[in-house]
């Protein structure tokens, strides 16, 4: 099983989701056997859902962790609020958007979330590998 740990950086919020998905690139690329491009761009998308929701909605991502299973790929982002994703109605006209949560939960095979005693919370993924 391959893991990895990244710090995703909070202090340039613009550009965390972009470092998330560079890192998650980095990681998916030393997979052996490699992802099929199609798994690896739901990976990419599920990271990429996951920071900008942490960023809008959890206070700021901890850390983003990626783990290789054999049927699947695992990515946990941690932040920072006590509040669980929830489902909202996708606003296809104002822009307040609605799509992440509803994203993740159709590309992923599973998610949770666990509130920790300490603050934050990781929202995990399971993506198919």
């Amino acid at each position: 099983m391959d893991t990895m740990s990244v710090d995703v950086a909070t202090d340039r919020p613009a550009g965390s989701a972009a470092v998330a998905r560079d890192s998650a690139r980095f990681f998916l690329e030393g997979l052996v056997p490699t992802l099929a491009s199609e798994a690896a761009d739901t990976v990419l998308l599920g990271v990429s859902e996951l920071v900008t929701n942490a960023l809008r909605h959890g206070g700021g991502t901890r850390t983003l962790d990626l783990t290789a299973n054999p049927g699947s790929i695992e990515v946990a982002v941690h932040d920072y609020s006590p509040h669980v994703p929830r489902m909202r109605t996708p606003d296809l006209n104002g822009g307040t958007g609605g799509f992440g949560w509803l994203m993740v939960n159709r590309l992923a095979t599973a998610t949770a979330v666990t509130r920790r005693a300490t603050g934050g919370k990781p929202v995990r993924a399971l993506l198919p590998r």
